[in-house]
């Protein structure tokens, strides 16, 4: 028997399935070969983040709208976010921009723990109740303004941001632990932008470009809704 998730029509035939095999077959020829975070986007259903009528999109290698004005990022894109993090089953993960709330929810499969962030209460509201609803009970989100973190959980073994700063924020630096690595877009919003990976040392931080991506920027301050 199908199951279908929010918003997912019935599939009899069994196209979703298929449709399922070439979203993971995708992830593969784009570079996504860690096995870990394979079986960890496997197990995370992209059909439960992506609603209306964008419902039927949801496993094509594309980013997406969602509700405030935002995207949910293009899963690719998200599997290699991930597998530059390498997160190991006992760290911390600070996740700043919560959107959908995939991305935290594939990390919640990877992490002890995944504290997630985004200055758009009606997206936090709206991915707590599906992380509730899948069972993800490692996962905490709030609704806060990311570009100062999360100090109050700080220092964090990874740290995640899915929208664009200029520059990495010094309040997130100051957070991540030593050994620690933090992935985040980087550059201005009307152009292409660099994803790179940050790693801190004992003597300050390495940094190592990935690929160009683009992002929503990252804004300070809590949104109105």
């Amino acid at each position: 028997m199908t199951t279908t998730g929010p918003d997912q029509p019935s599939d009899p035939t069994g196209d979703l399935a298929e449709r399922k095999m070439r979203f993971l077959f995708a992830l593969r020829s784009r570079g996504v070969t860690d096995a870990r975070v394979l079986t960890a986007m496997e197990r995370i259903d992209r059909g439960h983040f992506v609603r209306g009528i964008f419902a039927d999109r949801a496993y094509e290698d594309m980013p997406l709208p969602i509700a405030c004005g935002q995207t949910i990022s293009q899963p690719s894109v998200v599997g290699l976010m991930t597998q530059a993090l390498n997160v190991q089953p006992r760290d911390v993960v600070l996740e700043v921009g919560t959107g959908s709330g995939y991305q935290a929810a594939i990390l919640s499969h990877l992490a002890r723990r995944v504290y997630t962030v985004d200055r758009h209460k009606r997206l936090v509201r709206e991915a707590a109740d599906l992380f509730r609803t899948l069972g993800l009970t490692n996962i905490t989100a709030l609704a806060r303004d990311g570009s100062f973190g999360w100090p109050e959980q700080a220092p964090f073994d990874k740290i995640i941001v899915t929208a664009a700063a200029e520059d990495p924020p010094g309040p997130l630096l100051a957070q991540l632990k030593a050994g620690g690595v933090m992935v985040l877009p980087v550059g201005q919003s009307d152009a292409v932008q660099s994803l790179i990976k940050v790693t801190r040392t004992d003597t300050g931080f390495d940094y190592e470009e990935l690929r160009p991506v683009r992002f929503v920027p990252l804004i300070e301050g809590l949104a109105s809704e």
